[in-house]
């Protein structure tokens, strides 16, 4: 016989809280496809199948290389004739800065979390929980408003058009919703359509842009004088190397709009194909692919960004760029339209308008792969808010509702969006800093930290700039702490473990308290000196007090609280003699949900109602409640009875609670 089969209860129980099945078909589809916790290399994704690294780089290219409709009149417009070596400045921290952080931290968080999850192991209990919601609160700025941002911008775009019909002018509200719904629709098809819709959108955009930088370098080349005017403003009296650092410096947190592709692409790392006969090396192969995606897409980028922003600032005259100019905001387009042509223009305006519309793709991927992870964890959210559709509904339904209330507007939602997504910078550079000196890596530690200040000199610069952005992030922050909270309360009387496991010396002490008298009698402790003398005293104790039958067996029961900011977790079950007297001990971060979940884990295991015995606590209920809240503890016995009673809806089911 084995050690499985001689005791009554199995190594592990499944969680013992019944979960009614969907009701019907549609909610079946809803809650199809879910994002899980991570929990070692073996974590499995099921939300989604996994695509080739170049097929993920596209997901996210729709939202780094749409930034080449708009970001070189950015630069031109911010740099003047400069715009062409300010960005080779930006080009030159994309390569030595913000690439090397993010493979760094593909490498130190492979689940998707990004720099959230290295942040978050420095900081214990509720306070690390906190800084996630801040950091979430800002994520959420940046992607959500990446989203209406770039459905905006496609309507703008659509909008310039020469050939667009007269009924279409004034109708940017209604376009731009529309624009959002169907991106909704897609992501709700699956992962696998939208990253099928990403690719051939990648693909035209990038052989178009090629083609109007390729004739704008024929035509700047070929042209008497263009050259020789451009190099005449570089060399105006006080353009020397400070006057170029100068511009870029001012540039750059306006071109930071464009960096943002780099933390969508490793909160897309559960999507990456990897090869490999092993967890660890099936983790280590996705690594090395979103290293290779990162480092490609980091690379197209700089050569397109080199190319457009020489041949605008040549061929196009400043006045353009301004506010109100043809070329503001849409600088390759007006070169499309003026030296190729209104039919090449327009074919380009409807690849531009596609894109940017589909950026936010990339932004709604990486709010499904990162918030999921963290909030229903936490118990911070309800668990369904771990299926892909749902959540989906709810960020298509907040991008609706933001748009209409800036009225899809680009310059309103500006600010916050370049908060958010440098706030997820800084946290980055932070975090791989961090990294960097913990592992006595001495230049990187240099180099990063280097990083993280010129990122921060951005973010500041952004806030002075435009301070609404972070009025708007305040509000994200707050409105994910509130609904955490509420979430949280709501959701105390589960029983929050994802299964129980009990030792052999647990599994013998029941088998034997079975044997001896058919029944299950636990006495709960909160344990102190944990000698005999203490469990003598609390058996006696219980005897008197309690209507413990005066021959019954009784094992003693204690939970160990451990991070009681923590929500639900596998429950470990030891059992450990005390002279003659027998003990289950667990940890958990929540004492009254622990004893639940062991009793109702017994009763299904054995067949054999338990029988539970506590003692009153002392105090303000009120004050008990706040303690169970924070601390995991309170008074102890009405708790655990109600986390029963909604648990187990027929009386004669529950295990006995008796309190004396």
């Amino acid at each position: 016989m084995t050690a499985s089969e001689q005791f009554p209860v199995p190594t592990i129980v499944p969680n013992p809280e019944k979960e009614a099945p969907p009701h019907n078909a549609f909610v079946r589809w809803l809650l199809e496809h879910r994002v899980h916790q991570p929990v070692g290399p073996e974590t499995v994704e099921d939300h989604g199948p996994q695509q080739s690294w170049w097929k993920v780089m596209c997901l996210t290219g729709v939202d780094y290389f749409s930034t080449l409709s708009y970001l070189p009149g950015i630069a031109a417009l911010a740099a003047g004739a400069l715009s062409p070596l300010a960005t080779l400045l930006i080009v030159a921290l994309t390569l030595l800065g913000m690439l090397p952080m993010y493979r760094r931290v593909a490498r130190e968080s492979p689940h998707g979390q990004g720099s959230v999850a290295m942040l978050e192991r420095l900081l214990p209990f509720w306070r690390g929980k906190v800084f996630v919601l801040v950091l979430l609160g800002f994520v959420a700025t940046s992607w959500i408003i990446t989203i209406t941002l770039s459905a905006a911008d496609a309507t703008v775009h659509l909008l310039e058009n020469p050939f667009l019909p007269p009924a279409l002018n004034g109708q940017a509200v209604p376009i731009t919703v529309v624009l959002l719904l169907i991106l909704g629709g897609v992501f709700l098809l699956g992962f696998s359509e939208a990253v099928a819709v990403a690719i051939p959108l990648v693909a035209v955009f990038l052989v178009l842009n090629g083609i109007i930088i390729g004739a704008g370098l024929v035509e700047a080349l070929s042209t008497p004088g263009l050259i020789t005017d451009w190099t005449s403003a570089l060399a105006r009296p006080g353009a020397g190397i400070t006057g170029i650092i100068g511009p870029a410096l001012i540039a750059f947190p306006l071109l930071v709009l464009g960096l943002s592709g780099f933390e969508t692409g490793v909160s897309m790392m559960p999507l990456v194909a990897a090869k490999g006969t092993t967890p660890e090396e099936k983790l280590d192969s996705k690594v090395r692919n979103t290293r290779k995606l990162l480092t490609v897409a980091a690379l197209i980028m700089s050569v397109y960004l080199i190319g457009s922003s020489f041949v605008t600032t040549v061929l196009i005259p400043a006045g353009e760029f301004q506010e109100g100019g043809a070329a503001n905001g849409r600088a390759l387009a007006y070169l499309a339209h003026e030296h190729l042509g209104n039919g090449f223009g327009s074919v380009y305006d409807i690849s531009s308008i596609l894109i940017l519309w589909f950026a936010g793709a990339s932004a709604m991927a990486g709010l499904i792969n990162i918030v999921p992870r963290y909030l229903p964890s936490y118990g911070m959210a309800p668990d369904w808010a771990r299926a892909v559709r749902p959540v989906v509904l709810v960020y298509t339904a907040i991008s609706v509702l933001i748009t209409i209330a800036f009225r899809a507007d680009v310059n309103a939602q500006a600010g916050a969006y370049a908060t958010g997504i440098l706030a997820m910078m800084v946290s980055g550079a932070i975090a791989v800093t961090i990294s960097a000196i913990a592992k006595k890596q001495r230049g990187a530690a240099i180099g990063f930290t280097v990083l993280s200040l010129v990122i921060l000199y951005a973010l500041v610069a952004n806030v002075v700039e435009k301070p609404d952005g972070i009025t708007i992030s305040g509000f994200f922050v707050l409105g994910i702490i509130a609904i955490s909270l509420v979430s949280r309360v709501s959701r105390t009387t589960e029983l929050r473990v994802h299964s129980i496991e009990f030792d052999d010396a647990a599994r013998q002490f029941i088998s034997d308290s079975l044997a001896y008298d058919g029944r299950l009698n636990l006495i709960a402790n909160r344990p102190q000196a944990r000698d005999e003398a203490e469990y003598l005293g609390k058996e006696v104790d219980q005897r008197e007090n309690n209507p413990v039958p005066g021959t019954a067996d009784v094992i003693f029961l204690e939970i160990d609280v451990t991070d009681p900011s923590g929500f639900s977790d596998v429950l470990h079950v030891s059992g450990v003699e005390v002279g003659r007297h027998r003990v289950l001990r667990a940890e958990s971060p929540a004492a009254p949900n622990a004893i639940a979940a062991i009793l109702l884990a017994l009763r299904d295991a054995t067949g054999v109602k338990p029988h539970a015995y506590f003692e009153w606590s002392e105090g303000n209920p009120v004050a008990h409640l706040m303690r169970y809240l924070l601390l995991g503890r309170g008074d102890t016995a009405p708790v655990v009875r109600e986390i029963i009673r909604e648990n187990e809806p027929d009386p004669e089911r529950r295990p006995g609670i008796h309190v004396g």
